[in-house]
């Protein structure tokens, strides 16, 4: 048997012709092996059912006799086909979009086998596949890929049954026995013909069991690889920090630390105690008190004659961390300066010269902290906050300014534990899960767009107590393509119904980055009163006296977007206000925007949000660092993800994994992966 077969092209393959290859090959599959691996995206069930006992929307198969002459009614390209089916005691009616072709091919009097979704009270099956005549196929329970052109699932199929065919010898299990036998899952060869041959849905469950474990250990195995690698490395170096001081700064604070508070510091102080570097992610809802966790690290550092560094991802949100920092470091003589774009030539140089020297104990700044010229005695901690808003390269090169110094990283935006676990599984993950005490609930509402006469009004009454306000909008300017609010429309408009008693500004993504910073600060200042804005405002904003927030076409934005800007509101004593605008068509959306109305938790809206969304655009937009995956759904095979982590985490410290038989074909994968290059795990 040849041991590369596995590797061979398609075409050893009859029937695979050049352009064959060539479709096979737009959908990734190039060898034998691709083919064995390309796993269905659903199982059908053929088996006839009575419609009797079939419920409303169910997936079904019926046989009958075609009682009419098919009729078809064209819109535009597309078409409806229509002909009456006599099933059982049923007299029904099966519908074919965009099959106009049948019309010749169904004749009355003939037998047809339909498979389809049933509308129980109109009558109706809409067809998804049918066969001329009695249904003479064994296969009932039948797999459906991902398929395009002229690679058909017949064509698919047939293909599939000659590799397996070829291949099946040398299949080798990369699991091991002793795994398969504790969760009791099938060997490979067994795996795959239940997921490409099954004979019942049951089969199938186990075969996809066993692919979603395996594929979740090789990716949390590389992970964890990754996270022992570094603190093997022995790179870092101690943190002995003075745990009097700590205390007296947290005693001196004017309020109590929550318990998730307190044990975030436990967590980062451990890491800090640790010989090697810390790398975890702080992740805590809109005013959960990440940034004083972030202060008691830093003050840590100081304690122990080191530097510390805070970058964010904006001037305004670096001004308000500075301002912070003063207030708390003053009284412990902790020397801090802020460093950003628009700092003064004189005052960069003596900051610059503070750095190098060591007078200058912490510094805040934005992406002017990476520049070349910008040099520390000592610098020990790196705190990177809202950190999915710098590139790689850009944390990279703050981290190179110091030996190896700990990294911190913060998030408000609430990331469900499965997302956490998974796009940032070599980091030690921190949730602030907690809200302080006496801290308001924003009161959110979901309102239709005729209402909004009665709500410019509400909001009136705001601005005239004194408060300020939101408005964000999807959409810069009018689309065509889209018939969403657009900010420049509704800023006229309330500039025409609320100036000059209020003044109302504009902010969105095409501005220059030093026309948002004014527009930002006039608002800080309270100069404006009402800001119209896209979501470039959804980031670390910080203004106590913005009480209200009206947010248009709700229902184009993710929920964890849309906590996210309602997070803008509520920072201060009084009563906040978030106003969703929406008018969603489908179910779903009703759903969200409930669940925007019924809950202020951002993590419960986070998963809930993974639910309704799924991982690949958690955030609005692909998220950067996810993993695809063939078989894992990170939502419904969360108990295998956090199986799998498990077991990685003791396999990777464990010597027997690396030198044993047993795991060696797994090893060659995580080896083959890249992450292991240059390195060695003894």
């Amino acid at each position: 048997m040849n041991n590369n077969l596995l590797h061979e092209p398609l075409t050893i393959l009859k029937g695979v012709g050049k352009a064959t290859a060539e479709a096979l090959q737009e959908l990734g599959i190039s060898t034998l092996e691709d083919v064995l691996f390309t796993f269905p995206t659903r199982h059908e069930d053929f088996r006839l059912k009575d419609l009797t006992l079939t419920d409303h929307n169910e997936r079904v198969t019926i046989e009958g006799r075609i009682e009419s002459d098919p009729t078809i009614l064209f819109m535009g390209k597309k078409s409806r086909l229509q002909v009456k089916v006599l099933t059982g005691r049923h007299l029904i009616k099966a519908v074919f979009f965009n099959q106009p072709y049948l019309k010749a091919k169904f004749i009355p009097g003939e037998i047809v086998t339909i498979s389809g979704k049933w509308d129980k009270g109109r009558q109706v099956i809409q067809a998804s596949a049918h066969q001329l005549g009695p249904r003479t196929d064994d296969h009932d329970f039948e797999p459906v890929y991902s398929l395009k052109g002229r690679v058909t699932q017949k064509v698919f199929r047939r293909l599939l049954t000659q590799a397996f065919e070829l291949t099946k010898e040398e299949l080798v299990d990369p699991l091991p026995e002793s795994v398969r036998e504790s969760y009791r899952l099938p060997n490979l060869y067994e795996a795959l013909q239940a997921i490409h041959f099954p004979e019942d849905a049951a089969q199938t469950k186990n075969a996809r069991r066993r692919f979603v474990y395996e594929e979740l250990l090789q990716f949390q195995l590389k992970m964890q690889a990754l996270k022992k690698i570094r603190k093997d490395a022995n790179v870092g170096r101690p943190v002995e920090y003075d745990p009097l001081l700590i205390k007296s700064f947290v005693a001196s604070l004017p309020y109590e630390l929550t318990r998730a508070q307190n044990r975030a510091v436990d967590e980062i102080l451990k890491d800090l105690r640790a010989p090697y570097q810390m790398n975890r992610l702080l992740q805590g809802d809109v005013g959960s008190g990440k940034t004083v966790v972030a202060a008691i690290t830093i003050i840590a550092a100081y304690s122990a004659g080191m530097q510390g560094a805070i970058m964010a991802p904006t001037e305004i949100l670096a001004e308000q961390h500075a301002n912070a920092f003063f207030d708390w470091f003053s009284p412990l003589g902790i020397q801090v300066a802020l460093l950003t774009g628009s700092t003064k030539a004189k005052m960069k140089r003596q900051i610059l010269e503070g750095l190098q020297t060591g007078e200058i104990d912490v510094v805040i700044g934005t992406h002017a902290l990476i520049q070349p010229d910008v040099q520390f005695k000592n610098l020990g901690v790196v705190v990177t906050d809202e950190q999915h808003r710098f590139g790689v390269e850009q944390r990279r090169v703050l981290k190179q300014k110091g030996l190896e110094p700990d990294i911190l990283f913060m998030t408000a935006t609430p990331i469900p534990r499965t997302l956490a676990i998974t796009a940032f599984g070599e980091m030690d993950v921190t949730i602030v899960d907690e809200m302080p005490a006496g801290r308001k609930p924003i009161e959110t509402y979901w309102m239709k767009e005729q209402q909004l006469p009665a709500l410019l009004s509400r909001l009136k009454k705001e601005l005239i107590a004194g408060r300020q306000a939101y408005v964000i909008c999807p959409l810069i300017e009018e689309s065509d393509k889209l018939d969403l609010q657009n900010v420049l429309d509704i800023f006229h408009e309330l500039q025409a119904y609320y100036e000059p008693e209020f003044k109302v500004e504009l902010m969105h993504g095409k501005l220059p980055s030093d026309e948002k910073d004014a527009v930002m600060r006039k608002f800080s200042d309270n100069e404006s009163q009402i800001l119209v804005s896209t979501t470039v405002v959804e980031v670390g904003v910080n203004i106590p006296n913005a009480t209200f927030m009206m947010i248009f076409d709700a229902e184009r934005f993710g929920l964890a977007q849309l906590h996210q800007l309602r997070g803008r509101v509520g920072r201060g004593d009084h009563q906040s206000y978030c106003v969703l605008i929406a008018d969603p068509k489908t179910e779903v959306g009703k759903e969200r925007m409930t669940s925007m109305t019924e809950t202020t938790d951002g993590f419960a809206l986070a998963e809930k949000d993974l639910e309704l969304r799924g991982p690949g655009d958690f955030f609005g937009r692909k998220q950067s660092g996810m993993p695809e995956f063939k078989v894992a759904d990170l939502v419904h095979d969360y108990r295998a993800l956090q199986t799998a982590r498990e077991d990685a985490e003791r396999l990777v410290d464990s010597q027997y994994f690396w030198h044993s038989e047993e795991w060696s074909l797994i090893r060659a994968k995580l080896e083959q992966s890249g992450i292991l290059e240059g390195q060695r795990i003894d």
